[in-house]
C-alpha cells in the first residue's frame, strides 16, 4: 500500500516545522523567546527548542564587554574651547537582560547622553591646565553617573576613560610655543650648571697642583738647608767659623753654578745684574772671595801643621 502525495507532503511539511523549533545560542550571548507576542523565557548559550508558529525569538543580546567611544566639545572655565574622547566600556547584567532589551531602545544613545552631560557639567568648573591634570577625576564622574543611571537598565559599567584631550588650534600652538620656550630654558639652566662644574673641577685642579708644587720647593728648600747645615758642621770640625763656612760654600756654589753652565752645550744665555756699577761689584765681589777662600786656605794649612807637630811632640 502506497503513501499518497498529500500525506508524503504532511509529513515533510511537519519535519520542516519540526526543525524550525530548533536553534542555537551562542557563548556569550542571550536570545529572548517570545510566546503569541508576550515575553516567555531568556534562552543561553547551546541547542535551544521553541514551539513552531507559536515561540518566536525576539531577539539577542551579546553579553560581552563593549565600548563606546563618545567626543564632547565644550568650553572651559578660562573660556578655550576643548574636545575630550571619553571611551566607556560597559556590559549586559546576566541577571537583568530583560530590562536591557525591553526598557531601553538604544543603548549607545543614552549612554552617549550621560557622557555629553557629565563633561559639560565637570570641565566648565575647570581651567585647561586643570582638565589635563584632573582628567581621571573627570572620568570618575562619568563613571559614577553611568553605573547610577544605567544600573536601572541592566547595564553595568566596567570603566570610563578620557583618552584625548585636544584644545583649540590657537591654543594648542601657543602651548607648543611655551613648552619650547621651557625646554630651551631647562637646556641653557643645564649647559650653565655643567660649565660652573668644569669651572669648579678646573679650579680645584689648579689649587691642588699648585699645592703639591709649593709641598715639593718646600722639601727642596728644607734638603738644601740640611745640606747647608751639613756642610757648615763639617767646616767646623776643622776650626772655620759659621761666617767663613757660609762665605766658603756661597763661593762653592757660585763657581759651580759657573762651571755647569759651561759644560751645557745647549745654555748660551747668563743673566747679569743691570745696574751700571753692576761690573765693578761683581769684579770686586769676586776678588774678595778669592782673597778670602785664599786665607781660609792658608789658616787651615798652618792648623794642619802644627796639629801635625803636636802630634809628634
Amino acid at each position: 500500500m502506497g503513501f499518497s502525495p498529500v500525506l508524503i507532503a504532511l509529513i515533510f511539511f511537519g519535519i520542516i516545522i519540526l526543525f524550525s523549533g530548533i536553534f542555537t545560542v551562542r557563548q556569550q550571548s542571550a536570545a529572548l523567546v517570545e510566546r503569541l507576542g508576550r515575553f516567555y523565557g531568556i534562552r543561553r548559550s547551546g541547542l535551544q527548542f521553541k514551539i513552531p508558529i507559536i515561540d518566536r525569538i525576539a531577539g539577542r543580546v551579546s553579553l560581552k564587554v563593549q565600548q563606546l567611544d563618545v567626543n564632547v566639545e565644550t568650553k572651559t572655565r578660562d573660556n578655550v574651547f576643548v574636545k575630550l574622547r571619553v571611551s566607556v566600556q560597559y556590559y549586559i547584567l546576566p541577571e537583568k537582560i530583560y530590562d536591557a532589551f525591553y526598557r531601553l531602545e538604544n543603548s549607545h544613545e543614552q549612554i552617549t547622553a550621560y557622557v555629553f552631560d557629565t563633561v559639560r557639567a565637570e570641565v566648565p568648573k575647570m581651567k585647561l591646565d586643570d582638565v589635563f591634570e584632573r582628567k581621571d577625576d573627570i572620568a570618575l564622574a562619568i563613571r559614577r553617573e553611568l553605573e547610577e543611571s544605567m544600573n536601572e537598565y541592566g547595564y553595568g559599567i566596567v570603566k570610563a576613560l578620557v583618552t584625548d584631550i585636544d584644545p583649540d588650534i590657537e591654543v594648542k600652538n601657543a602651548m607648543n610655543r611655551i613648552n619650547a620656550a621651557e625646554r630651551t630654558k631647562l637646556a641653557a639652566e643645564y649647559d650653565g650648571e655643567a660649565e660652573r662644574i668644569r669651572i669648579v673641577a678646573k679650579a680645584r685642579a689648579e689649587a691642588e697642583s699648585k699645592r703639591l708644587q709649593g709641598q715639593g720647593i718646600a722639601d727642596q728648600r728644607r734638603e738644601i738647608a740640611r745640606g747647608l747645615e751639613e756642610s757648615v758642621e763639617v767646616l767646623n770640625k776643622v776650626g772655620i767659623n759659621s761666617q767663613e763656612a757660609s762665605a766658603l760654600i756661597v763661593v762653592t756654589q757660585h763657581y759651580d753654578t759657573l762651571q755647569s753652565m759651561g759644560e751645557n752645550a745647549n745654555s748660551n744665555l747668563i743673566m747679569m745684574p743691570n745696574a751700571p756699577s753692576a761690573g765693578a761689584d761683581m769684579l770686586s765681589q769676586m776678588t774678595a772671595s778669592f782673597v778670602t777662600a785664599q786665607q781660609m786656605g792658608e789658616e787651615m794649612k798652618q792648623k794642619n801643621v802644627s796639629n801635625g807637630s803636636h802630634n809628634k811632640g
